[in-house]
């Protein structure tokens, strides 16, 4: 069969120029449901179509067929709206004959020759597929349906054995079907269960149908029966009926070679022509030549020829259609990339120009901030005079990229950087050559180190720009709409629009400078430290408590003493400088205060120095007094493990606080109880104030979302911060509109509060990543736009909130705090970290308990 079907579809190309699948698999093309009735009782198959992939076939991932061309041809012919056209069953008739032609020439009797076996595409190319399928849930196989006891037809050795190839190619097809969804299936079991015509009824038929005398009677198949099934064929292409009762009696009839009186009526040359070919007797059916030599098909040639050449004209204009619009949606899509090219590199020359002019205005101004550039220029020639060849100056490209930044830094970072004492000798006011050179070699090692950064998170500094830059375009564009509703001159004469064009050209630029400002600072300052440096190893020894998990530190009001609490159910207040500048083996706490249950959290009083508030895992909130190392007082309030707490710095007598219990309370110290309570339905995890007002309130959940909350009206949030996939576990206020939080979902996210124009905010302006926090609090601190975290790689890390990846980071050494030896443990993180107020320094804490005191250089 498969040389046929090959031989079939190899002539079909050459000779007759059908489509290119003139045999293709069953399994993979046709999809089949069971058949239903219409009103007037007639059986409308409701066939799915072909899934094609040479026939502008579309699925989706799940392999759903979207679009669908080809039909089988026994549900074309089952069509109740079917007309006879003559040239077009002849078309048909044709190029099944043509395929039958090649199987015959090569002495291979067909024996599907049926409608079922056939696709038919849009411009009626017939494609022969081999075998049909059936799917029908009421019945175990498809191969009941046909060896039913209902078969009129006996079946000796040769006949079962060809329907039960027929019957495997059907069970196997089943397993074919197209992936539907639960409700899809369950509403065509429910439709199958109404046909009273199943698919594998319908194939029974017309196995039936298409069988010929000479095969009923119990002889093999030959070619002289495939031309039997073409008289079948051709009776069914050019006879349409009314009703499925109607059609089951005529093709009852057909056996007999009695033909219904409508068809030797209106098509009488095609009846004659149809008994001729359902002749009885085997040998008096015409041959496959004398078939095709035959008036009746070779009269219409010149008709099907002009067909022919129209369907293929059609084709090749459809196939230039499609090629057409291919090209013009890639010159779409070009065209917008390149009006969005265009419209970079022009906001790019804007911003270029404007960083020159600022450039110029500060070498205009002159000073001694230019001498150290001006003394490293000749240097540089004076050096080159020398032979000095391993002081090569940095490429264009390099010098041009830093030169606004180092002209920055010179002129600002005065504030920002310790200043470096000026060493050896001095003659007549003036540094010797070895100053200069050294000088020069510094000046130069700084901008290769800031090329490398810059070149290394290139990409990344790109994205941060554009995104930074379409913000401040979309402010401006506000702002623009915003005067011009409000300004009296937009809606009087063209003169006064004039002049008030030209001062929003001014107010433009000034906001463009203030943006370029803005990312300039932001840029300066992702590059003005270099890395993390130790400055102290705090050392503590507690022989009593086999875990030394830090939870929270803190540094008091001035920077003078930090705290730590943990699991070892003890607060630890050490004096800053004392730490920094003894070397000891352990040192010792200035205090220190014991509680009954686990730590979880500490926080200092703004403004009364020595008071410090803790929670704890029993969900007792407290407040000592450090100076007297005594408990000043102690709420209970809480159901559940209080997770965070926090002291307002504008109202020092409010004291916020966050448990497992799903609540926020809010305390009064000078009262002692709590004055508010917010419920939530999930846990909280961290809350905090905003430095400028004890009136607002932001917490983070275990819900995935930051709540903010007016406090003068604590029954729903001012805004609620959505954008987590997992627990928020910090929250911490950069100034009163800009907040940072932290997830375990491995990223930190910053947000504006004064974008949220209704009570949901999706959109964070910026997302951390670049440390791994997936199950532990691991510590938030900000300071002057740097966002310090911790992460369960071991590691310190610092973002600055201008960029997304990380500007520093410091890796702890896995030591055992009681011996100091180094230990093997992957499973050591970072607990926690706090900045020293608005200085580079801050100290951090690891789950064994290892603290250390750090510094941005």
């Amino acid at each position: 069969m498969e040389g046929s079907s090959q031989s079939g579809r190899e002539r079909s190309e050459s000779s007759r120029g059908l489509n290119s699948s003139g045999v293709v698999d069953w399994n993979s093309r046709l999809r089949a449901s069971d058949a239903s009735h219409d009103e007037s009782g007639f059986v409308s198959k409701e066939w799915e179509r072909i899934e094609s992939s040479d026939i502008n076939c579309l699925k989706d991932q799940g392999g759903r067929v979207i679009d669908r061309k080809d039909v089988s041809l026994r549900q074309w012919l089952d069509n109740s709206d079917r007309t006879v056209d003559a040239l077009e069953c002849l078309h048909i008739f044709t190029q099944i004959v043509e395929i039958v032609k090649l199987a015959h020439s090569q002495g291979i009797a067909v024996h599907n020759v049926r409608p079922s076996c056939f696709v038919m595409s849009s411009f009626n190319r017939v494609a022969f597929i081999e075998s049909a399928s059936c799917s029908d849930s009421g019945s175990d196989s498809c191969e009941d349906g046909l060896n039913s006891s209902s078969s009129p037809l006996p079946h000796d050795s040769d006949q079962r054995g060809r329907q039960s190839l027929e019957s495997s190619c059907l069970q196997s097809s089943s397993g074919h079907n197209m992936v539907q969804n639960l409700e899809a299936n369950e509403n065509r079991q429910v439709e199958e269960n109404k046909h009273t015509f199943p698919m594998k009824r319908i194939l029974h038929l017309e196995n039936n149908w298409y069988t010929s005398p000479e095969e009923v009677d119990g002889a093999p198949g030959t070619c002289a029966s495939d031309i039997y099934r073409l008289g079948v064929l051709l009776f069914e292409l050019f006879c349409t009926f009314n009703s499925s009762d109607e059609k089951i009696a005529n093709m009852s009839c057909l056996r007999h070679r009695v033909l219904p009186p409508q068809l030797l009526l209106k098509w009488p040359k095609e009846a004659s022509f149809c008994l001729w070919l359902l002749h009885p007797e085997p040998s008096s059916r015409p041959k496959m030549g004398e078939l095709l030599e035959s008036e009746f098909l070779k009269s219409p040639r010149h008709d099907l020829e002009e067909r022919e050449a129209a369907i293929e004209l059609r084709e090749k204009i459809d196939e230039q259609e499609l090629l057409l619009e291919f090209l013009l949606l890639i010159q779409q899509k070009k065209q917008e990339a390149m009006e969005n090219l265009h419209e970079i590199v022009s906001f790019l020359s804007s911003d270029i120009e404007e960083a020159t002019k600022m450039q110029t205005t500060l070498k205009l101004k002159g000073g001694s901030s230019l001498e150290p550039v001006e003394e490293a220029t000749k240097m540089q020639t004076t050096l080159k005079l020398k032979g000095g060849s391993s002081l090569k100056p940095a490429k264009n490209l390099s010098s041009r990229r830093t030169n606004t930044i180092e002209d920055h830094d010179s002129g600002s970072s005065g504030s920002r950087k310790r200043s470096r004492p000026s060493t050896g000798e001095e003659s007549d006011g003036h540094p010797d050559e070895s100053q200069k050179s050294e000088r020069y070699i510094e000046y130069k090692g700084s901008i290769s180190a800031k090329s490398s950064r810059l070149m290394k998170n290139f990409r990344k500094l790109e994205a941060a720009y554009f995104m930074t830059r379409r913000r401040g375009i979309k402010s401006m564009d506000k702002s623009m709409r915003r005067n011009c509703q409000t300004s009296a001159e937009c809606r009087s004469t063209e003169r006064s629009s004039l002049s008030n064009l030209s001062s929003k050209e001014g107010c433009n630029g000034d906001r463009q400078s203030g943006w370029i400002n803005s990312y300039l600072e932001g840029l300066c300052k992702y590059f003005s430290y270099s890395k993390l440096e130790v400055k102290a190893d705090l050392k503590q020894g507690d022989l009593l408590n086999s875990s030394n998990l830090v939870c929270s530190l803190g540094f008091d009001r001035d920077g003078e003493f930090f705290a730590t609490a943990g699991v070892n159910k003890k607060i630890k207040v050490f004096e800053y400088n004392s730490i920094l500048n003894a070397d000891r083996d352990i040192h010792y706490p200035v205090t220190e205060m014991a509680n009954r249950s686990k730590l979880s959290s500490i926080c200092w009083n703004g403004y009364i120095k020595s008071q410090l508030a803790s929670s704890n895992f029993e969900g007792v909130v407290q407040v000592w007094d450090v100076t007297r190392s005594q408990l000043f007082m102690e709420m209970r309030e809480h159901e559940k493990r209080v997770w965070s707490v926090d002291f307002s710095v504008a109202d020092p007598t409010m004291l916020a606080s966050g448990s497992d219990d799903g609540s926020v309370k809010l305390w009064n110290i000078n009262q002692g109880v709590s004055v508010g309570t917010i419920k939530t339905k999930a846990n909280v995890c961290c809350v905090q104030f905003p430095v400028d007002s004890g009136r607002v309130l932001a917490f983070g959940s275990a819900d995935h979302k930051i709540y903010y909350y007016d406090l003068r009206n604590s029954k729903l949030p001012l805004c609620t911060l959505v954008g987590h996939n997992k627990t928020v576990s910090y929250v911490k206020f950069i100034d009163s509109t800009t907040l940072v939080s932290a997830s375990t979902d491995n990223t930190i996210k910053l947000w504006d509060l004064s974008t949220c124009t209704s009570r949901i905010l999706d959109s964070p302006l910026q997302s951390f990543t670049g440390h791994m926090n997936a199950k532990n609090f691991v510590g938030l601190s900000v300071s002057d736009g740097y966002i310090a975290t911790g992460s369960e790689t071991n590691e310190v890390v610092i973002y600055h909130k201008a960029f997304p990846m990380p500007a520093l980071s410091f890796k702890f050494n896995c030591t055992d705090p009681l011996s100091g030896d180094e230990v093997d443990d992957s499973a050591q993180f970072i607990s926690s970290v706090c900045w020293r107020g608005q200085s580079p320094t801050l100290v951090a804490a690891n789950s064994m308990g290892n603290i250390k005191l750090l510094e941005m250089v």
